[in-house]
């Protein structure tokens, strides 16, 4: 039925032109500029649904393929399509988005208009990245969604949101330049920017160690992995709650996916003699990040840091794969860790975006994201609380819930390759739970602290119903992980049968 459909086209395009549509309805109605956005973010979401009902499970070859040339001078195409990979965290962006747009429709009052516009804006060009599959395209994607998100941190953010925008800037532009040379580099070699044409490159280690620092630098700045992380702290402080949402929900994973279509596959000899680089990095996050996050007083940078933390198990299950192949484990463990690391990319959007709506619902009612000034919030909002405490537990890895799912399967492939990396990444249990409980003891439950908590009233029906979504979400991925794991398989057989095979 959707075969001929430009699916990926409308997903795209469709939240552009209605964030400008938003934009030119102005905020003499903001009322109208919210209903529009709502509808349009819903229309995108529908949109992306036939990419997972029609998916074919049976396939690692891309699906919903649009092909046009667009710049012939330089062999730049309109080049989409999606995979086992890519599929899921366009879902994910849609989903998010809606959940975004219904959190701030009561919250946002300045510039309401802009504010919906630009996250509409961002969505497409988020979508975009995770479908473009010419190297030009994707750049073009990539760099971006900055904009959107510049603004909104700049315009709704905090008392130092110049200073922490100006450090978001330059942190992720700086690093994409290098990758821009290095997709340059590739292009004189194969005449070609298809992605799909560096995947069949026959580089010289060398020249694989050069592009896969490139890679690097670019990608590692959006996990963000240590120690390129600290921009992501006073990012998150200073947004607004929906800049927080989706910069850990959606704009985290494009690091991670750019490691599983770029790195891997166009390097992966450099990714094998470098990998203790990353493990190391990855287990860096897992264990002292771990700690920094003990030890914080906000709210919100307590979560942007267990954010670094979780994220370094995304990139622990990508570059684990080499040393589990080489222990004599094959292909079948290395899939696990693959596979771990993209459900710990899934369920970490659900949590963290959940988290941070939990802590922009309590800043709507006191103004204040300091642990101290909470204390006995199950007195005033037991609603709340009880879904506070469960994405807390989600996040500490609970069994039964999407948080235990990724990180136990990481855990289980890192043992096939060495049993200490395996004892450090475990730790996340240990120090999760210890930072994650640690703060909700002291914000939820006692007494009632002061009479600001006193004064407290429990969530809206608005409130309920997004928090309740993403509740659902987490039990679904945490008790029926089956629906998006079968979807990677046939992708992820085939990025293993790539990176096997040396290319030098």
């Amino acid at each position: 039925m959707y075969a001929d459909w430009p699916l990926l086209s409308l997903a795209i395009w469709t939240p552009i032109l209605g964030g400008i549509l938003v934009l030119f309805a102005g905020d003499r109605e903001p009322s109208g500029a919210r209903k529009i956005a709502l509808v349009v973010s819903i229309v995108t979401f529908l949109l992306t649904l036939p990419l997972y009902t029609q998916f074919n499970t049976e396939t690692h070859l891309m699906q919903f393929v649009e092909r046009q040339p667009w710049i012939a001078a330089f062999n730049i195409e309109y080049y989409l399509g999606i995979d086992g990979i890519s599929m899921p965290l366009i879902l994910l962006t849609s989903f998010t988005t809606v959940i975004v747009i219904i959190s701030a429709w009561e919250v946002i009052q300045y510039r309401a208009s802009q504010y919906m516009a630009a996250f509409l804006i961002m969505e497409g060009f988020m979508i975009g990245t995770f479908a473009a599959l010419d190297a030009v395209l994707f750049y073009i994607f990539f760099e971006a969604m900055l904009i959107p998100m510049f603004l909104v941190i700049g315009v709704w953010g905090g008392a130092n949101r110049i200073y922490a925008t100006l450090k978001f800037f330059l942190y992720t532009f700086i690093g994409s330049v290098l990758m821009l040379v290095a997709l340059i580099y590739m292009y004189t070699l194969s005449g070609s920017f298809a992605i799909f044409d560096f995947h069949h490159l026959r580089l010289s280690l060398t020249e694989q160690v050069l592009i896969f620092l490139a890679f690097l630098v670019a990608f590692a700045v959006k996990v963000p992995m240590w120690p390129v992380h600290t921009w992501l702290p006073d990012a998150h402080v200073e947004a607004p709650t929906g800049g927080s949402v989706i910069l850990a929900a959606i704009m985290l994973k494009i690091g991670g996916y750019g490691f599983l279509r770029f790195s891997l596959p166009i390097t992966p000899d450099a990714s094998a003699e470098l990998d203790w680089l990353i493990i190391t990095m990855s287990l860096t996050a897992v264990v002292y990040i771990g700690f920094v996050a003990l030890v914080q007083r906000d709210m919100k940078k307590l979560i942007a840091y267990s954010s670094i933390a979780h994220m370094g198990f995304v990139t622990l299950g990508f570059f684990i794969v080499f040393r589990i192949v080489n222990s004599g484990y094959g292909e079948q463990g290395a899939a696990l860790a693959l596979e771990g690391g993209m459900v710990q990319m899934v369920s970490h959007g659900f949590i963290s975006g959940a988290l941070f709506l939990c802590v922009g619902v309590m800043y709507d009612r006191m103004h204040s994201r300091q642990i101290a000034d909470y204390g006995g919030v199950a007195n005033t909002m037991p609603v709340f609380a009880a879904f506070m405490v469960f994405f807390a537990m989600s996040n500490a890895g609970l069994p039964g819930t999407s948080g235990f799912v990724g990180e136990f399967m990481v855990i289980l492939a890192s043992f096939k390759a060495s049993f200490w990396i395996a004892f450090l990444a475990a730790l996340t249990l240990i120090l999760g739970a210890a930072y994650t409980l640690w703060m909700v003891k002291r914000v939820i439950y006692g007494e009632v602290a002061n009479d600001n908590v006193a004064a407290l009233t429990d969530i809206n029906k608005r409130e309920f119903l997004f928090l309740a979504i993403l509740a659902l979400a987490v039990l679904a991925l945490g008790l029926w992980p089956d629906p998006l794991v079968e979807v990677m398989h046939p992708t992820i057989d085939n990025l293993l049968n790539h990176i096997a095979n040396p290319k030098i």
